[in-house]
């Protein structure tokens, strides 16, 4: 198939408007797995005396499940600021391999549009927007506005639900126990396999993966995050190379 043949087969970009309407749309089964992990974690956060405004302020200033879950386990009194920050950033590493997977399909986009609207960028809205993106089986057809439909509201939904959990955490209980912190990973291995294309593009996940369980059995803390994002994007170099 041609170059145009491909580019009439495949829908242009709607208007800023329709695709904030359509993030929004796709947004909505995600959110069917955000709302019991962000109780889960505001609950958490309410043992360690974290009041909802406070926990509302973490999450909505750093949008990262693993590293918000990690920074409630350090947390003490006085809190160790610079382990909790260390940790943190361990953790969301990941997002170097994932902002290096996008950035040819934002190629054509203003840095200044780009970067404010990465800061809304999670698991889900990256595997989503990476998705929309590759459909269209053009690196410039890449959805901004679909991206920041979907992102803000698994943002709002996410702050407004951890500082729920927090408020209402002596309710709760412990809700780990009804499975309720499965859900999150559930959602993120659906949106895995809606992005398979097959084990010769998948070789970089593995490695980061292989490296990331190896690291894990060997040393404490969160240092197989960095390990794993870190051979991932070696292998991924090298193969292009």
């Amino acid at each position: 198939m041609t170059h145009s043949n491909i580019t009439t087969a495949v829908s242009p970009l709607g208007s800023v408007e329709q695709d904030l309407q359509r993030g929004a749309r796709a947004s909505v089964p995600v959110l069917l797995g955000f709302i019991p992990f962000a109780l889960v974690l505001g609950a958490q956060a309410s043992q360690k005396e974290l009041g909802a405004i406070e926990v509302a302020l973490m999450t909505g200033l750093n949008f990262g499940g693993g590293s918000e879950f990690a920074a409630i386990e350090l947390w003490s009194s006085p809190p160790q600021v610079w382990l909790v920050v260390a940790m943190t950033l361990l953790v969301n590493s990941r997002h170097l391999l994932m902002g290096a997977t996008l950035a040819p399909y934002l190629a054509h986009l203003p840095t200044k549009r780009v970067l404010p609207s990465l800061f809304f960028m999670c698991d889900e809205s990256w595997a989503m927007g990476l998705a929309d993106a590759r459909s269209r089986h053009e690196r410039g057809c890449f959805s901004l506005a679909y991206f920041l439909g979907l992102s803000l509201c698994l943002w709002l939904t996410w702050v407004t639900f951890t500082a729920l959990g927090s408020a209402m955490g002596p309710q709760l209980g412990d809700i780990r126990a009804y499975g309720f912190d499965m859900a999150f990973a559930a959602v993120f291995l659906v949106l895995l396999r809606g992005m398979w294309k097959g084990f010769q593009a998948a070789q970089p996940w593995l490695v980061s993966l292989v490296c990331a369980v190896l690291v894990y059995s060997l040393l404490p803390g969160g240092w197989y995050v960095l390990a794993g994002t870190i051979a991932g994007l070696a292998w991924a170099y090298w193969r292009a190379r």
